[in-house]
């Protein structure tokens, strides 16, 4: 099971702090999280960063499989 985190606007658009998942990608797992605002955590999403277990993509197909830990990190002010 993978915990993912979500931090500023990701956690906003999401609105829990975490949740976890047993998908077998990046992008299946972020499909399957229910967010209280969905239209802009689809629209978020192509701009996020993720650090899988922390090293950082942006590639949405990475596996899931022996991953701990997924953080999910919108752009931030100045970048």
């Amino acid at each position: 099971m993978t915990t993912i985190r979500f931090f500023a606007a990701a956690r906003a658009a999401v609105g829990v702090d975490e949740t976890t998942s047993d998908a077998g990608t990046l992008a299946d797992a972020l499909r399957r999280v229910h967010a209280v605002d969905a239209e802009r955590w689809e629209a978020l999403q192509e701009r996020c960063s993720y650090l899988v277990d922390g090293i950082s993509t942006r590639d949405r197909s990475t596996p899931l499989a022996g991953v701990a830990l997924v953080d999910v990190m919108p752009p931030f002010a100045g970048g």
